[in-house]
């Protein structure tokens, strides 16, 4: 059974900068696409940002130009690089591996921006 697990989170002052990392515990093949989403105590879990297995990206408007998202297809891992960090981007943020049989989904790591 294949699992992500995602590092990376905490807490950080508003201004300040993270990097998340996503990894699978073992070979996923056939990735078509990777990514993150979030969400925040009382609201919907919403995307933040995904790359194709081609290294096309997405990012929700309310990241654009403050986040990054990297891939490593061949280490089954993705990044999150977070800069510019609002007391609103606090949420739990979960990673994804999309491929044609299914998704795999880490468990969440919080991320906790201070004001």
């Amino acid at each position: 059974q294949v699992q992500l697990v995602e590092s990376g989170g905490g807490l950080v002052q508003a201004g300040g900068s993270q990097r998340l990392s996503c990894a699978a515990s073992a070979r996923v093949y056939s990735i078509n696409a990777m990514g993150w989403y979030r969400q925040a105590p009382g609201k919907q879990r919403e995307m933040v940002a995904l790359i194709t297995a081609g290294g096309s990206t997405n990012y929700a408007d309310f990241v654009k130009g403050r986040f990054t998202i990297s891939g490593d297809n061949a280490k089954n891992t993705v990044y999150l690089q977070m800069n510019s960090l609002k007391p609103e981007d606090t949420a739990v943020y979960s990673c994804y591996h999309r491929t044609p049989i299914g998704t795999y989904w880490g468990q969440g790591t919080q991320v906790t921006v201070s004001s």
